[in-house]
């Protein structure tokens, strides 16, 4: 059976199109429209399974109340948070939220924002893996609102929400070097331009130089997004077999640190007598694992509440002047950076 139109419903009940748009936007009660034509409406709409064309409706009233979220792996669970409460505020103000990953790939995110863009949505909420901000200028020329999350641009002012990475590395890396450990290596992900990960690098180094440490290159490692496991599997296997390894790893994201935690249960590597490791991101996981990782927290929920409070801001004007939020971070101390003697050492202090 031919699908209905909005014209279709209009002619078998004897009204105007226009009535029915109004009833089934619902602002029928707005138009003065009886309860009685209402209820026929919207019981005929429902007889043909009728749904409005929100691409129209949205051309019509100027918004259709869609916000689009691209974060770069929603697999992973600091995204993951981050889209249950970007959801959650959404929905509060009546909005519906597209949810897209871009798998760190350029072109890919490109194509998103378009399709995106095409289906109307009023607004959107990106943790961006673009190099450079031209993207993003011509849509600020176009006036389209939009508010980065994690990851800022260069040279571009833009409403952006994130944590403070350099100092939560910085805390990290200070953390390591407190518990007697010296040789720290670094595992970061690709690619390397991105802000969030290029401010961790400096925090990183910014404690080891403070405290005496000269850095060796060959801690630091590059991980591919693609090939994760394998590449921090030949970085262990290449670092360990050398003299004077190291003997504590901060990564850079938690998938890193799972990755890492897979690489020493496999080779009986005991954390943190043999390595210490130390996550920038807590998971729920990281609380459970034996032993429980040491990790930077990020406040996840404060980073998707705010960024939707921006966008909303932005598309109904209420502020024009583009506001950067730099977020703290906390170090939550486990078992996965203390060594088995400063337990000890510990406990008899308390006795």
């Amino acid at each position: 059976m031919k699908k209905k139109s909005l014209n279709d419903i209009a002619t078998e009940l004897g009204v105007s199109k226009t009535l029915v748009s109004f009833v089934l936007n619902g602002r029928g009660d707005e138009k003065s429209i009886s309860k009685k034509t209402q209820e026929r409406v919207l019981l005929l709409a429902e007889k043909y399974n009728f749904s409005p064309n929100f691409m129209a409706r949205g051309l019509r009233m100027g918004k259709t109340h869609t916000i689009g979220l691209i974060v770069a792996d929603i697999s992973n669970k600091f995204y993951a948070k981050i889209a249950k409460e970007v959801e959650k505020v959404a929905a509060q103000n009546n909005y519906n939220v597209i949810f897209c990953s871009s798998d760190e790939c350029v072109d890919k995110e490109k194509e998103l924002i378009q399709i995106l863009r095409n289906r109307q949505i009023d607004g959107l909420i990106i943790s961006t893996t673009q190099k450079d901000s031209s993207f993003f200028t011509q849509m600020k020329k176009e006036n389209f609102p939009f508010v980065l999350i994690d990851r800022k641009l260069p040279r571009i002012k833009a409403n952006y929400v994130g944590s403070d990475n350099f100092q939560g590395a910085y805390d990290a890396t200070s953390h390591l070097i407190t518990n007697d450990y010296a040789n720290i290596g670094l595992l970061k992900i690709s690619p390397n331009y991105l802000s969030s990960i290029k401010e961790r690098e400096q925090g990183y180094r910014a404690a080891l130089k403070e405290n005496g440490i000269r850095l060796n290159a060959n801690w630091i490692f590059t991980i591919p997004f693609e090939k994760m496991q394998e590449s921090v599997d030949q970085y262990f296997d290449r670092l360990l077999s050398q003299s004077n390894s190291i003997d504590a790893v901060f990564t850079i994201n938690n998938s890193i640190a799972i990755a890492c935690l897979d690489y020493f249960n496999r080779h009986h590597h005991h954390i943190p007598n043999d390595m210490a490791i130390l996550s920038f991101d807590d998971i729920e996981l990281f609380k459970f694992s034996c032993p429980n990782i040491t990790a930077i927290a990020q406040p996840v929920e404060d980073i998707g509440r705010q960024a939707v409070q921006l966008l909303l801001s932005d598309m109904n004007g209420v502020s024009h002047t583009k506001q950067e939020y730099k977020l703290a971070v906390s170090l939550i101390e486990r078992n996965s950076t203390r060594k088995i003697n400063h337990l000890f050492e510990k406990n008899n202090d308390k006795n």
